[in-house]
């Protein structure tokens, strides 16, 4: 299982750990992912996804899951997202 956030696509990064000497060695920053159960209204049921923290935060800010998703660039989004995408694009296309 990667280390990458299904919805925004954050990754590890890599950086330095400088010690007290100054002294600099390899270290990686880690994305905080966690599982969580999404809801689509469009689609009428429930989404599993490991996502990060800040994700759930802008899905909660932009009105749900369906909401980020439609909104959400193609390139970003995990190919089990860019699914989703596809689904509640077309469940919403003829509402509107």
């Amino acid at each position: 299982m990667s280390r990458q956030c299904d919805l925004t696509g954050k990754k590890a990064l890599v950086g330095h750990k400088v010690s007290h000497s100054n002294r600099k060695t390899k270290r990686r920053f880690l994305p905080n992912l966690v599982n969580v159960t999404l809801m689509s209204d469009a689609l009428s049921r429930s989404v599993r996804l490991r996502i990060s923290t800040n994700a759930l935060k802008t899905v909660d800010h932009r009105g749900g899951l369906d909401a980020f998703l439609v909104k959400a660039k193609d390139v970003q989004l995990s190919p089990r997202a860019l699914e989703l995408k596809r689904a509640v694009k077309k469940k919403l296309a003829p509402a509107s």
